[in-house]
């Protein structure tokens, strides 16, 4: 996509279709498009609602607003400003059931040339353990490798098992780091997370 600056990576399936009829992508991963950011928004307060369920308060929760999220990845995909910014949508047919953005770190001990971060990675609830999570992962680390990043990172909850699992199965490992989150800045609710890295030299 343009807006990008890159040319769309290649699906990461066979194209299937009816004799006569325009094949499409069983499964496919592709940079975002800001057209999409209402599907994007809806992902992300799903997959928040399932993850954050018993670290937050319900009514925390059940207030997200899906248009709020979706208009900040409106504009954030009209003006990614950092040309190394990317938003990677995982589409079933022409069904966008996953999304991940990746940028340059921020973290006090990253050095924002060489250290990209994973700032969100979701997959919608129903349309889990189908490949998706591991075809975005496979699709942000060729896109940071490609961007020239020497080391790809990821804040996960420390009690998110299933999460740290994923990731540890596709040969990332905790680094040491880890920090609180505050939600309402008077330290009544706190969230531990670690971080986890891999090369993507060699992932």
């Amino acid at each position: 996509m343009s807006d990008f600056g890159v040319p769309e990576p290649a699906n990461l399936s066979d194209l299937s279709g009816q004799s006569g009829e325009s094949p499409v992508a069983e499964t496919s991963v592709r940079l975002a498009l800001p057209a999409e950011a209402n599907e994007i928004g809806e992902i992300q307060v799903a997959a928040w609602r399932s993850a954050y369920a018993g670290l937050l308060p319900a009514d925390v929760l059940a207030d997200l607003n899906p248009a709020q999220f979706a208009a900040q990845w409106r504009a954030a995909l009209l003006a990614p400003g950092e040309a190394r910014n990317r938003v990677m949508v995982a589409l079933a047919g022409r069904t966008l059931v996953g999304f991940a953005a990746i940028t340059p770190s921020d973290d006090p001990d990253a050095d924002p040339q060489r250290d990209a971060v994973i700032a969100e990675l979701a997959v919608q609830p129903d349309a889990t353990r189908a490949g998706h999570g591991s075809r975005l992962l496979n699709a942000v680390v060729d896109t940071i490798r490609a961007d020239g990043f020497g080391r790809l990172t990821v804040w996960v909850n420390s009690t998110d098992d299933v999460l740290r699992a994923f990731y540890t199965e596709a040969g990332w490992a905790p680094d040491g780091a880890h920090r609180e989150l505050d939600l309402y800045g008077d330290e009544s609710v706190r969230i531990k997370q670690i971080r986890l890295h891999t090369d993507p030299g060699t992932a």
